[in-house]
Parts: C-alpha cells; sequence; structure tokens
C-alpha cells in the first residue's frame, strides 16, 4: 500500500496546490478523494501493525506530497518553455511544407534550383531550432525533476508532449546542421530530377540521385538510430516501433488469403460470373471533361467535411496532401478522361487526409507533438476509409450519382445506376499502377516495393537493377509486368523525398481502416442509411472524436486501434471484409475452408 499511497498523495497535492482550472480542480478533488478512500482501506488492512508503521507511512506521503508540490510551479515553468521553443520548429516546418506544396503545384520549373536553396536555408535553421539550448535546457531540466514528478503535474496530454519532444530532440541532436540542410536540397534536386524521368520514362536519369537518396538516408539512420537496423529505421519514421521482421509477419498473414481470394475472383472472371461490363456513360472517354470532373469534386470535398476556407484543392503530377497545419491544408489531384475514377477517388482519398488534418487539435496544444498524427499508416487508414468504405460503397453512389449528372450531364441517363456505379469502382483487375489498383491487389504493390526497399537497404540488390526486379516481381504476384519505366518503378513520387519505408503504411493504414470503419457502424447504426442520404457529419464527427483529435496521445497504433476498436491490429478483419464483399461481387465463396 505504501508506494500506491504515497503516488496518491503526491498527486492530489500537486493538484490541489499547483493547478489552475476549474475542471482540473474538480480532477484534484476526485483524486484527493481516492487517496482518502485508499488511506482508509490501508489502515484497516494494518491495524495489527504497530502504528508507528502507519505514521512513517502518512509522514513519506505527506512529505513527498510537499516536495513535488513545491516543485509543481518550476515543471510547469520548464514544461511551457519546451512548449514555446517546440512550437517555433513547428512553425519553421509549415514553412517548409508550404514551399514544398508550391513546388509540386506551383512552381515554375526553371526555379528548381533557387528553391532547393531555399529550402536548405530553412533547414538550416529549422535544424538549429531542433537542437538549441532554450529546447535541451527545458527538456533536460524536466528530466531532473523525474518522471513520477512530471507525471504528477502534468496532464496526459502534456505527458504526450514530452514524450514526443524528448524523442524528437535526442535523433536531430545527432544529425549535424549541414547534413540536414544536405538533406533539402538533395530532395528537392531529386524530385525535378524523377519528374523528368517520368516524363521521359527513363530510369537511368534517376539511377544516380536515389543512389544518393539511400546512402544519405542510410548515413541519417546510422546517426539518429545507432543500432537500429538501418531500413528498420528508415520504417519507424513513419511507423512507431514497426520493423521489417514484424511487417514481414503482417504480410506473410496477408499473402496466402488475398491470393487464394484473387485466384478465386479471377476464376469467376473466366467462369463468366464477373459483375456486368460498365454501361457506356460509366465507360473512360471525352464526355469525361476534366474540368467538370473537378466541378463535382470539389462539390463531394465540401459534403463530406472539407472546409475550404482552411484549405484549397489543386492538380498536380501525384496526388498529395500537405500544407502548413491544420489551418491551411492543401490537397490535390489528377484527372482523366479515360480514367474517371483516378480524379474522383483520389479526391475523396486526399479529402480524408485534409479532414485529418483539419480536425488535429489545436488550443493549448496547437504546435504541439500530441497534436501531430500518430503514424502514417493512421493518417493513412483515413484516407482509405473515406476512400473504400465510405466512396467505393453502393450507398454512396446512391447519393452522389444526381449530384454528379449535374456537372456531367451524360451520368442521368437511365440506364446508370448506383449499383452499377458500385459494380463499377470495385472490377477487380491485377494493374500496373498502384495508386489505381483494386483494394484486392493493392497490397501486393505494397509487396513489391517493401521487398524492393530491404533487398536495397541490405546490399543483395543494386540501384541499376532496379528495374529489372521490379517488372519480375509484379509478373509474380499479378501476372502483368510494365513495358516502360513510367508504368512501372517510376510511377511513385517517394523515393525522390528518401521515403523509404513509407509504402507499407499503406497497407497498414488500409487495415486499420475496415477495424475503423466496423467500429463505426457498430457505434452509429445508421451510418449506412446516412452515407446513402449524403449525411457525413455523424462520421466525420466520430472520427474526429476518436482519432483526429487524440492525435499522438497513445505510444502507438496498436493502443489507439485498441481504443477505438477494441482490439490491436487484426489482418483477419481485413481480409475477412475483403471476402465478404467480392463473394456478392462475384458470386465466390464468402467462407472458404
Amino acid at each position: 500500500s505504501g508506494p500506491i499511497l504515497c503516488v496518491l498523495a503526491v498527486r492530489a497535492e500537486v493538484c490541489l496546490l499547483g493547478e489552475r482550472t476549474t475542471a482540473t480542480a474538480r480532477r484534484a478533488h476526485a483524486v484527493r478523494r481516492r487517496f482518502e478512500s485508499e488511506w482508509a482501506a490501508a489502515r484497516k488492512r494494518t491495524t495489527r501493525s504497530p502504528s508507528s508503521n502507519v505514521q512513517m507511512m502518512a509522514t513519506e506521503s505527506a512529505a513527498a506530497a510537499r516536495d513535488v508540490g513545491e516543485k509543481a510551479p518550476e515543471i510547469r515553468a520548464a514544461y511551457d518553455r519546451m512548449s514555446a521553443a517546440v512550437r517555433e520548429t513547428t512553425r519553421l516546418e509549415e514553412v517548409l511544407g508550404l514551399l514544398g506544396w508550391d513546388e509540386q503545384v506551383m512552381m515554375p520549373v526553371g526555379s528548381a534550383e533557387a528553391r532547393g536553396r531555399q529550402k536548405a536555408a530553412v533547414a538550416a535553421v529549422l535544424h538549429d531550432k531542433h537542437t538549441g539550448a532554450s529546447l535541451a535546457d527545458a527538456i533536460n531540466e524536466l528530466k531532473t525533476f523525474g518522471s513520477e514528478s512530471v507525471e504528477a503535474v502534468l496532464d496526459e496530454y502534456e505527458r504526450a508532449n514530452v514524450r514526443d519532444a524528448t524523442r524528437r530532440f535526442e535523433r536531430k541532436q545527432r544529425m549535424s546542421r549541414e547534413l540536414a540542410a544536405r538533406e533539402a536540397e538533395l530532395t528537392s534536386r531529386a524530385y525535378q530530377v524523377w519528374v523528368e524521368a517520368r516524363e521521359k520514362s527513363d530510369f537511368s536519369m534517376f539511377a544516380p540521385v536515389l543512389e544518393e537518396l539511400l546512402e544519405h538516408t542510410k548515413l541519417v539512420a546510422s546517426l539518429t538510430k545507432p543500432g537500429m537496423d538501418a531500413y528498420d529505421a528508415a520504417i519507424d519514421e513513419f511507423e512507431r516501433g514497426m520493423s521489417a521482421a514484424r511487417l514481414s509477419e503482417i504480410f506473410d498473414s496477408l499473402r496466402e488469403p488475398l491470393k487464394a481470394l484473387l485466384d478465386d475472383i479471377l476464376a469467376a472472371q473466366s467462369a463468366g460470373r464477373a459483375p456486368n461490363e460498365p454501361v457506356n456513360a460509366l465507360q473512360g472517354g471525352p464526355q469525361w471533361d476534366e474540368d467538370k470532373q473537378e466541378v463535382f469534386c470539389r462539390e463531394v470535398a465540401a459534403a463530406v467535411g472539407f472546409d475550404s476556407t482552411r484549405g484549397r484543392l489543386d492538380r498536380s503530377v501525384h496526388p498529395f496532401t500537405g500544407g502548413c497545419g491544420p489551418q491551411d491544408v492543401r490537397m490535390t489531384t489528377r484527372f482523366s478522361e479515360q480514367n474517371w475514377p483516378e480524379g474522383i477517388m483520389g479526391l475523396i482519398h486526399e479529402a480524408g487526409h485534409a479532414m485529418y488534418e483539419q480536425g488535429r487539435r489545436t488550443g493549448a496544444h496547437d504546435a504541439l507533438p500530441v497534436s501531430e498524427p500518430l503514424s502514417y499508416g493512421v493518417h493513412e487508414s483515413q484516407s482509405l476509409l473515406w476512400e473504400r468504405c465510405v466512396g467505393q460503397s453502393e450507398q454512396f453512389w446512391e447519393w452522389a450519382l444526381p449530384v454528379a449528372a449535374r456537372s456531367l450531364p451524360h451520368l442521368a441517363a437511365p440506364d446508370v445506376t448506383p449499383r452499377g456505379a458500385y459494380e463499377a469502382l470495385n472490377q477487380v483487375r491485377p494493374s500496373l499502377i498502384r495508386v489505381d489498383a483494386d483494394e484486392v491487389t493493392y497490397s501486393f504493390h505494397i509487396l513489391v516495393r517493401f521487398e524492393i526497399e530491404r533487398a536495397l537497404f541490405d546490399g543483395s540488390l543494386k540501384v541499376a537493377d532496379l528495374p529489372r526486379v521490379w517488372n519480375e516481381k509484379m509478373q509474380a504476384y499479378l501476372g502483368v509486368a510494365p513495358s516502360s519505366d513510367t508504368d512501372g518503378v517510376l510511377q511513385d513520387v517517394h523515393w525522390s523525398g528518401a521515403a523509404f519505408g513509407y509504402f507499407p503504411s499503406y497497407s497498414l493504414g488500409a487495415m486499420m481502416a475496415v477495424q475503423i470503419f466496423e467500429a463505426a457502424c457498430r457505434e452509429l447504426p445508421s451510418l449506412q442509411s446516412d452515407i446513402a442520404r449524403g449525411e457525413f457529419g455523424a462520421l466525420r464527427s466520430w472520427l474526429n472524436e476518436k482519432v483526429h483529435r487524440v492525435g499522438s496521445l497513445y505510444p502507438s497504433p496498436d493502443e489507439l486501434l485498441l481504443a477505438v476498436t477494441g482490439a490491436e491490429l487484426e489482418p483477419q478483419i481485413f481480409v475477412r471484409y475483403l471476402r465478404n464483399k467480392y463473394a456478392d461481387l462475384y458470386g465466390i465463396d464468402p467462407h472458404p475452408n
């Protein structure tokens, strides 16, 4: 009982002495009542003990409470100094985010070299702030108080800020100012090279700078995360605590059931049990004017909840969401007359990202670590939930078709139905392009990239051999092979930004999306009918409360999922969802042996 009583006494005393708000005062009284209850129980348990022992426990508990109570103002002051220093770094990161958005959307091609120098200069200043004396002093002072005292004074969101600010500071401190500036310059230059190489379908143009990026990433990993495998270190930048070994286990649990599902679907197609071919209005062609698609997409973005007063939509080579914080979110998509789902589904996907950004916690925690997304996989879960669980559902198109027909009048044809749109959007066809892949084959695209990255990092694959190995793996997993580098190894922007280890987050996000959406359906019984009426507010608010505003409170995605869904990540939930959905579409067994 002694240690428990001591901690309770410390927390009660600190809350009563040091806190400032009515809500916190109520918490303090609750803690004190709990302490008094525990204390009374302890006295009953120790009735046979010498009274001096009980008195000693009371004295020690009171002394500890007074000690931490006296430290509370100093702990609070150190926390405030840490927060101020962290906010400075966040504002500079927001500037870099805006420069990056401009680089991919608005900047003239001839400005690339100058932009690289600008980003390098900001990155150097940012590095100084990340490792500066004011932040270092505040973090070190908090450490001197001890974790128990800090825990007694700060609430759970504040403690998460200390945890993540310390983690980031210790890693940034190991990276030199010159190396940070070089990374900014290198990735800016690499992006421009990638764009040109992709346009010309010539991987040899990109290969030299990709070699530089790979070696740079390995160097940064060795400096900032010493003792950690370089690829594990790269993955950890996007998924906390995740490793290549754990990812291999996850992909191993998916590979066989997804391959069996794909084989069943392809067999059903061969036997003529596939959904009907889309009617003419739902096939690509000039009727899908890109500007008219954009009009429809803007209506969809507004309907699902994207706030255009705090963000904007543009076009780019590769769809993405960026900007500079919850008050200024920039999203992009791209349109195609021949492949209309690319623009519309891309818009809904990016809107999911954008609403996560706009829904982040502000106020006292604005620009602090706890307001940031927990991981890239969690972020991806929000975009894929909106894209696949909502946008690709039959219910969504019950609402969306009449809306789309206002700007795309060919969709008012009598043979265009919500079921027809649903079937058109959920066709399973092994394809070359990841962003256009259906949800059954998508994980195989990620598996190709994961295996290639792992081989690049362990040295078993040379950069020069990438196109050949890429094509071989695509043939092995999906039965298709690209005829050009543009449709193959150059299709993704990620490596130009040194984002090695990012791709697995897409598959993790897909699994999380389904698990979270199933939880939403349980808690929002009318959700499917809401979607059919174009009423998305309940889902958006639920996600905002459960995920967006929670930010990085939890130390891992598994703990977030446990809080939101009642279970850690369960890949079999994803497999079951796919099997049930496509059993209906293709007439296959929903429960194979």
